[in-house]
């Protein structure tokens, strides 16, 4: 759906819902002088990366004097390796690949939550022909994911496993956002697991069925995505982070208004109107908070992602007051 690339870019489409910015409080404190001029940020979804692209498309950091550059990464991206590789300063990424990476020693530092999934923001799905109409029919179901061992893995193994289906039996094949109705439709899979814009996509197009919520049970309202950096270079900028972290706590504040964020995907992603007006929408949180990322630690613990429960609070850097 969204064009996929390592094409390195500075937003700067003016969108048609407001002719001015709406960031017009400054941050005036000598707490937040920058070390660099120019912030690269490697973003994903577009969806849960939206308040984001929206301040920067708006002037928000660039009328603070931070030059923010957009990297598009792709679901094959590895981000956390271009983030340690260098390439870029921040990165937007899924919490599981996170905090996999901070298990296995990455030194990691958590800038801010991207995104908490809100009901029917990410599904298992089939297509209408199939015959897969509950969890509980197939006892070894083979289930499309884009990632191994990610956020799909994990949702979807918690949802079947509620629903009584071993999760030793279930088999996840990794298969490309845009290549799941296709797998669907040849057999190659018994259902997928699709987020936003995906899923309404799948839906509009294809007749998508929902198979079963995966923000509902154990992972309802459950965090998606979040801002990190790297320990070192945390160490190297901690006033140019310090910035961000306030910057984005505006930006992310802007993702309350949903006719907002619905008006602007049109722009930021691949997506038309009618599908815009589709996307099941989740919240977009002000802050990182060490508590609700935890349950996704633990969850992942549980589950046999990670080998030793992870305590999410060192991850976490001590929020400014502003």
């Amino acid at each position: 759906m969204r064009t996929h690339g390592r094409v390195l870019f500075v937003l700067t489409v003016v969108l048609l819902l407001s002719a001015c910015s709406v960031f017009t409080e400054t941050v005036d404190d000598d707490r937040f002088r920058p070390e660099t001029e120019i912030l690269r940020i490697g973003v994903g979804n577009a969806v849960e990366t939206a308040p984001l692209r929206l301040a920067v498309s708006e002037g928000l950091f660039h009328d603070e004097g931070l030059r923010v550059e957009l990297m598009e990464l792709s679901e094959e991206d590895n981000a956390v390796a271009l983030l340690t590789n260098g390439e870029v300063d921040i990165v937007s990424a899924g919490d599981v690949h996170l905090l996999s990476a901070a298990a296995e020693g990455v030194k990691l530092q958590l800038q801010g939550e991207a995104y908490v999934a809100g009901s029917g923001s990410m599904a298992l799905v089939t297509l209408p022909e199939s015959h897969y109409t509950s969890l509980s029919e197939l006892p070894a179901p083979r289930i499309a994911v884009p990632t191994q061992n990610g956020l799909g893995t994990l949702t979807a193994r918690s949802v079947l496993e509620s629903a009584g289906v071993d999760p030793n039996m279930i088999t996840f094949e990794v298969v490309p956002f845009e290549r799941m109705v296709n797998a669907l439709r040849s057999g190659q899979v018994d259902a997928a697991w699709l987020s936003e814009p995906y899923l309404a996509e799948a839906q509009k197009e294809h007749g998508a069925r929902v198979l079963a919520d995966c923000a509902h049970g154990a992972t309802e309202t459950f965090p998606m995505s979040a801002y990190a950096a790297t320990e070192e270079f945390a160490t190297r900028n901690p006033q140019t982070l310090a910035l961000f972290r306030q910057l984005l706590e505006k930006a992310q504040q802007r993702g309350s208004d949903t006719g907002v964020i619905r008006r602007s995907l049109p722009q930021l992603a691949d997506v038309d109107e009618v599908t815009a007006a589709l996307v099941s929408l989740g919240t977009y949180p002000h802050f990182a908070h060490a508590e609700r990322l935890q349950r996704v630690a633990d969850l992942m613990h549980g589950s046999g992602l990670l080998s030793q429960r992870l305590d999410v609070t060192s991850l976490v850097p001590e929020r400014e007051i502003s």
